[in-house]
């Protein structure tokens, strides 16, 4: 394993670990921290990497298609760690994110029909992503780094 591949897993896990606990307490993602990921992909740059940031173009159409429903955080830090990580492995990365925020509303949901709850709490109608986003994509990259993926 080199030592860039290294440092630039433990500086991916501390930046999305920021971003999903900034993104659960305050329903923000700091654009700062966005750049920061960005710029962990300099460690490793290859040009095929650059197609990574295309996956923040489907959240962008997500948004643009229902007003208040996905934050420009989520867009920029799906983005960012696309170009880190390359489109293969965000694609993958993404899936998993996605498929585990649905299954956690999924969940919330069914709970709340058996307990009879009709309305969320108040603060509980926006779900934050990153947190789900960020475990994608680490699952994904750390799959990866095991010699599971491409």
């Amino acid at each position: 394993m080199q030592t860039e591949g290294i440092a630039q897993a433990a500086l991916l896990f501390i930046l999305l670990l920021a971003a999903s606990v900034w993104d659960a307490r305050k329903r923000i993602i700091p654009d700062e921290l966005n750049i920061l990921i960005l710029c962990t992909g300099l460690l490793t740059f290859t040009p095929d990497k650059l197609a990574g940031l295309l996956l923040g173009l489907p959240l962008f159409i997500a948004a643009l298609l229902k007003e208040g429903g996905m934050g420009g955080g989520d867009i920029k830090l799906t983005a960012a760690t696309g170009f880190v990580i390359g489109l293969p492995l965000g694609m993958a990365g993404l899936i998993i994110g996605l498929s585990a925020v649905l299954l956690y509303h999924l969940i919330i949901q069914s709970i709340r029909k058996l307990e009879h709850i009709n309305a969320p709490a108040a603060g509980e109608s926006l779900l934050p992503l990153a947190p789900f986003l960020s475990a994608g994509f680490l699952t994904a990259y750390l799959i990866n780094f095991g010699g599971l993926f491409l």
